[in-house]
């Protein structure tokens, strides 16, 4: 059974990333989601169930914002990331919600990542070690 419409492509691509990504109280999750003209970003502690920052382009601090959409999306990423750095948050993994990792999604990844707290492995959501010299 091929998928036929986007919404359920990206449906797949979340459940197949979400059994890799758990958000832990020393890592939280960052999730992202988009809409055709906004986006929202949260992280989240999956253990206590609990969301510990959260920014969005409905904000009015970044609604007043003028550019595009990817400086916006930007923008709502450090703002995420700022706050949750004032919670005591010094890591975090990116979790793309099934979203391509290009646009405003990459924007939102690279803003956390410019403050320190996504590494190399934060993007991809992998946790797999690097390999190994012989």
């Amino acid at each position: 059974m091929s998928i036929k419409r986007y919404a359920d492509a990206r449906e797949q691509r979340k459940v197949r990333m979400r059994f890799g990504l758990k958000g832990t109280p020393e890592r939280p999750r960052m999730s992202v989601f988009r809409s055709a003209k906004h986006i929202y970003a949260q992280v989240i502690d999956d253990e206590s169930g609990t969301t510990l920052a959260a920014a969005s382009s409905v904000e009015t601090a970044v609604r007043s914002m003028e550019g595009s959409k990817t400086a916006i999306a930007e923008t709502v990423g450090r703002l995420c990331a700022e706050r949750a750095l004032a919670k005591g948050v010094t890591k975090l993994v990116f979790d793309r919600n099934g979203f391509h990792y290009t646009g405003r999604i990459a924007a939102v990844s690279k803003a956390a990542h410019e403050l320190g707290l996504l590494s190399k492995e934060g993007h991809t959501g992998s946790t797999a070690a690097a390999p190994q010299e012989q």
